[in-house]
């Protein structure tokens, strides 16, 4: 994981970067956002148009590229490294029209009555207005 940003009271957001990082985050919050990340990822590979692509050094570049091209994936967790909120933003943290943000709590749940503010301080690090009725799916 990569460190992205502190929030209040202790808690810190990083990004999940591997396949093995969203499965352990699935497994924590007890919900799937392995499948989306899996999903993604293969989106990503799949958009990937080597400069030279019968050359041995066909996939240099690759892994930067996936990471320029999916959506960036994160867990909030407090001090202890508990997990409290999984998140799914838009490729580079920029907000792109028509985009689906998603943040949720553990089985689904709603993040926001606990962490409003820890939630408010990832959409100020990346210049985006994460408020309840735009990310919450389940909210309406």
């Amino acid at each position: 994981m990569q460190y992205v940003c502190d929030a209040p009271n202790g808690k810190t957001w990083f990004r999940i970067e591997t396949e093995g990082e969203a499965a352990h985050e699935s497994r924590l919050m007890r919900h799937t956002v392995e499948k989306y990340f899996c999903r993604e990822r293969e989106k990503a590979v799949q958009s990937w148009r080597p400069e030279r692509p019968n050359a041995i050094e066909r996939d240099i570049g690759l892994e930067a590229h996936v990471q320029r091209e999916m959506p960036l994936f994160l867990t909030l967790r407090d001090r202890e490294g508990n997990a409290l909120a999984t998140a799914m933003l838009p490729p580079g943290g920029k907000d792109r029209g028509g985009f689906r943000i998603i943040i949720v709590a553990a089985s689904n749940a709603d993040p926001y009555p606990e962490q409003d503010a820890a939630i408010a301080a990832l959409g100020a690090h990346f210049g985006l207005t994460l408020d309840r009725h735009r990310c919450f799916p389940y909210g309406r």
